[in-house]
């Protein structure tokens, strides 16, 4: 069967004519790569695949990034799981974000596979960083051309993170944890708008749950235009939803995209299998 692409609304393309349970050809992988690299974020529907191919699927882009912070799979460490249980109220992922940005060398991507859905909701939320800096007006393009800012994950995974109460929940039911780790990392500096490894394109790289603040900048100074760029890129026509089912994986690229997890399905079960895959440095 033919590999066909197919355009997911105004973020993202669906990948079809691809079963992800067998290696891909090397003319399909470069399909598939070309894809990701243009779109930000890929889907594929009716997969059925364990997690050992999970695994090896997540081997063809690199090396895994084994998360320091989410609860690991009891079989393979390389997965992070993303659960919230039935009795359970705040979620993982519930604000707009991009994975590892604390990190020195953010990741790549993150391939996420259902595993377990609740019967309505739970969909996942994408905003293409791509579009939000095609359609920046030119005022704001020139005030952040050429800066840098500071991510960290100390706020949100370390000690001090307790303040917020869905962190707390999370903590607290093992889902977070390893916050001493946390507190040791150094805080990472990135440019503002970066030059896509792959795709040569440009686009908007900071996001409102691991950006601290804009360097040389005073503190309000800095507030404010990044609250000035989180708007825009939150604006409706960078976002689209994709909606899960049964044997369906999103593959996102963390230097592309931010995404949302909604938090809609209280009193039902929802798990993920999340793999991130190690990135480099950011131009």
């Amino acid at each position: 069967m033919a590999i066909e692409i197919r355009k997911h609304g105004r973020v993202g393309a669906e990948i079809l004519g691809v079963d992800l349970s067998r290696p891909l050809q090397p003319e399909a992988l470069a399909q598939v790569r070309a894809a990701f690299a243009e779109h930000g974020v890929i889907f594929f529907r009716d997969q059925s695949i364990t997690e050992q191919q999970h695994i090896e699927f997540a081997r063809e882009w690199g090396t895994i990034n084994i998360n320091r912070f989410f609860a690991a799979h009891p079989v393979h460490p390389e997965i992070a799981l993303v659960v919230k249980e039935r009795e359970q109220q705040h979620n993982i992922g519930g604000g707009w974000h991009t994975d590892h940005s604390y990190d020195f060398e953010p990741a790549l991507g993150s391939i996420l596979v259902a595993r377990a859905l609740p019967p309505q909701g739970g969909a996942t939320a994408f905003a293409s960083m791509y579009a939000a800096y095609d359609g920046l007006p030119e005022n704001l393009r020139s005030r952040i051309e050429g800066r840098y800012a500071v991510h960290s994950a100390r706020h949100v995974f370390g000690s001090k993170a307790a303040v917020y109460e869905a962190v707390q929940d999370t903590r607290s039911d093992g889902r977070i944890g390893n916050a001493a780790a946390a507190d040791l990392l150094d805080d990472p500096v990135h440019p503002v708008i970066i030059t896509h490894p792959l795709s040569g394109k440009r686009a908007i790289y900071v996001n409102p749950s691991f950006t601290l603040h804009i360097q040389g900048l005073p503190e309000e100074a800095s507030r404010t235009l990044l609250e000035e760029i989180y708007a825009h890129c939150r604006s409706p026509e960078f976002q689209e939803d994709f909606h899960w089912r049964d044997g369906s994986i999103a593959f996102w690229d963390n230097r592309a995209t931010w995404h949302y997890a909604y938090n809609d399905y209280h009193g039902h079960r929802r798990e993920m299998h999340r793999i991130t895959i190690a990135g480099s440095a950011l131009t």
